[in-house]
Formats: C-alpha cells, sequence, structure tokens
C-alpha cells in the first residue's frame, strides 16, 4: 500500500474554505485514486487473467536463536558498581619448638602473624542498545487478521533478541579470548609459538611430534586418529592435574586447584567431531579415548569466508593488558569457573509513544561487566 503525506495540501486547503487564502490550483493526484488493473507481477489467474492472485499463507520468519557460546554468566547486584575477590595465601611452615627446648631458653607466645590476602578489584562495564520503533495502524492493511498481526510483531521482536544474543555471544567469546591471548603472552612473550608451549599453554603437535618422531601438520592433526589419542590422553591428564593445588596453572602464580565441579572446557567443534568420526567410530570401548565432555565451539574468533581451520582456529587480538596475540591452532580451552565470567548482566526495554506520529519506540539496553581472573586456573591446548 502507498501512503501519501498531504498535510501541506490540506493546509493550503484549510486555509482556502477559511478565506484566509485565495483559490489555488490543486494537484489532486495524491489525494484521489483510480482503479487501475492489477499488472503481471502481483499474479493473475490462469482463467480469465483479471482476478489478482491472493495471499494463501503468510510464513513468519521468527526462528529463536540460543546461542552458541558457553554459559559463563554471572551473579548480578542492584547497588555498588566494584566486584571485589579476596583470598589468602598459603601461609609458611614455621620450625615446632615443642621438641628443641633449651634450659634457660625463652619462648615468646605473642609474636602477631598476620595473613598474606590478596584483593582484586573490576570496575568496568560496557553497554550498548538497540532501538526499534513499531507500528500497529500503520500495517493493518497488509494482513488479514489479529493473529497476523501479532506474529508480525513477534518476527520483528525476535529479530531483537536474536541481535541481542549474537552479541552476548560474540562478548562472551572476546572474554574467552582475551584470556586465551593473555596466557600465549605469558607463556611465549616473543610470540613464537612452534615449540613446547609451557605448563598453561600446551603444544599438542609439537609434544605429539617429539614424542612419536613424526611430522604432522597442524592442520593433518585433527584428523589424524594417532593424535586424536594423545591430545585425549593429555587432556584427561590435566584435568587430574589442575585439581591438585598448584602454581602452575594461572598467570599469577597463585596456588590453586579446580575440582571436575568447577572446571569448564570449551573445545573447536572441528577438533571434537573429529574424535567421533575418525576416533570412536572404530573403537569399542570410546570411553578410554573419549575427549573430556566440553562446549561446541565452531570457532573462537571468527569462521573466515571459507570456515578454513586456519581461521577458525586463530586468536588474533590486542588483549586487556595491551599486548598483541596472532596465535594458531587453539584446539581446547579449560579453566576454573572463577577464572572468567561476566557478571551484573543486566537488560531492559524502555517504551515511548509518540502521539502525533501514532508509534512506539522500544529502547533494548545491555549492560554488563566482562573480567578475568589471571589468579585463576586456565590451561590452553593448541597446534602449532
Amino acid at each position: 500500500m502507498k501512503v501519501e503525506q498531504i498535510y501541506e495540501i490540506m493546509n493550503s486547503v484549510t486555509k482556502e474554505m477559511l478565506g484566509d487564502s485565495i483559490v489555488v490550483a490543486e494537484d489532486l493526484s495524491n489525494i484521489v485514486e483510480l482503479g487501475k488493473q492489477f499488472e503481471d507481477v502481483v499474479g493473475l489467474d490462469n482463467y480469465v487473467r483479471k482476478l489478482p492472485d491472493h495471499v494463501g499463507r503468510v510464513i513468519f520468519v521468527d526462528r529463536k536463536y540460543e546461542g552458541r557460546a558457553p554459559q559463563i554468566l554471572m551473579d548480578g547486584w542492584e547497588y555498588g558498581s566494584i566486584c571485589e575477590k579476596i583470598a589468602t595465601r598459603i601461609p609458611e611452615a614455621v620450625e615446632n619448638e615443642d621438641w628443641e627446648l633449651t634450659d634457660g631458653a625463652s619462648y615468646d607466645p605473642n609474636i602477631f602473624h598476620a595473613p598474606d590476602v590478596i584483593g582484586e578489584f573490576w570496575n568496568k562495564r560496557t553497554t550498548f542498545e538497540i532501538d526499534m520503533s513499531i507500528t500497529r495502524k500503520q500495517v493493518k492493511s497488509s494482513f488479514d487478521n489479529v493473529t497476523q498481526l501479532n506474529s508480525f510483531l513477534s518476527m520483528i521482536l525476535n529479530a531483537i533478541e536474536t541481535s541481542l544474543t549474537v552479541k552476548l555471544d560474540a562478548l562472551i567469546m572476546r572474554t574467552i579470548n582475551n584470556m586465551i591471548g593473555e596466557t600465549f603472552y605469558d607463556e611465549m612473550p616473543a610470540g613464537t609459538y612452534t615449540g613446547a608451549g609451557g605448563a598453561k599453554a600446551i603444544n599438542l603437535l609439537y609434544a605429539y611430534n617429539q614424542k612419536y618422531s613424526a611430522s604432522l601438520t597442524a592442520a593433518s592433526a585433527v584428523t589424524t586418529p594417532e593424535f586424536i589419542r594423545f591430545a585425549a590422553y593429555t587432556m584427561k591428564n590435566y584435568i587430574d592435574r589442575v585439581k591438585v593445588l598448584s602454581t602452575l596453572f594461572n598467570i599469577g602464580g597463585e596456588a590453586r586447584f579446580t575440582p571436575a565441579s568447577k572446571l569448564h572446557v570449551a573445545m573447536l567443534s572441528e577438533f571434537k567431531n573429529a574424535a567421533d568420526v575418525f576416533l570412536q567410530s572404530d573403537t569399542f570401548h570410546n570411553e578410554y579415548v573419549a575427549l573430556p565432555n566440553a562446549d561446541s565451539i565452531p570457532f573462537w574468533q571468527g569462521s573466515g569466508t571459507d570456515y578454513g581451520f586456519s581461521s577458525t582456529s586463530e586468536i588474533k587480538i590486542k588483549t586487556a593488558s595491551g599486548h598483541d596475540v596472532d596465535a594458531p591452532g587453539v584446539l581446547a580451552v579449560m579453566f576454573d569457573r572463577d577464572a572468567l565470567g561476566v557478571s551484573n548482566l543486566d537488560r531492559e526495554v524502555r517504551t515511548h509513544y509518540n502521539e502525533k506520529a501514532d508509534f512506539w519506540n522500544y529502547f533494548y539496553k545491555e549492560f554488563a561487566g566482562y573480567f578475568n581472573d589471571t589468579n585463576e586456573n586456565f590451561v590452553v591446548f593448541y597446534v602449532a
């Protein structure tokens, strides 16, 4: 339906009727409509070829998008802005003087031993909004009934929710990617990743080729059953290792442990699916070679134009600490639940009705903090 703005004409006509203006020439082509025959672009019947085809079914594209990023949402709060985390280091052992008594010696019980406490603070948030204008009266002519109209409006609102989900997914992945980048830089500040890596960044390809005198490449490794078995074996070892109190698996070098209930694993889907297809499909005891349960990630940062392994597995960022990291072949990460997250996520919708133009404006606002704690366990597995 074509809609013309005729306010200028109506102002002129009103002046004419009230005697405030002389009679002027009027263009009524924008007011009065003459009947026209339907053209083939609309679609005519195949009998008399005069009757327009009618809409038989209306399909609204309103499929709900669930998102793909790991769920790392944490709690929120109403007042205050700073998130504080307090921890204490393990105290050192000292001499037990019960068994070192000396005649005439004095043993002072009044020495004060202060705990070694660490306090960390986060006070940064990000925000954005999505705006949408919605009308009802102006689109009624496009639908047969109120059900179709409501479906149309629901489709628009679903598109907004989809947009919010996509953007939250992107921010969650950037939270993980930054921790990957910080870990790479801490282990290999020179930016050379082809070596063994370190305790927090394990080059599975280098370890495999060294152990078995092989010459696999990064691209071929993810579809090689022997390598996948080695990778599963190594990752399972690390699941056990991070359960034990250690300073090796976090950037801050703090004594930390991660029980199975607090461990989160995310894995590149190409690698995870390859294990199912190339390894477990011909294995009788899958539980012995299966990779750890993990969120499946199609790509860490982006798919590129062809979903190639070099694109999906790459991290190319400037970290929050200001370091440039371009790391290839990231297969998986495992991290403590408290190592990173999205805190104080706050979504709200504000509305405003415009009386003059008869439409509603909806303002979808998103507010949250995305944090990394480098004193908590975080391990990267990669091939380079």
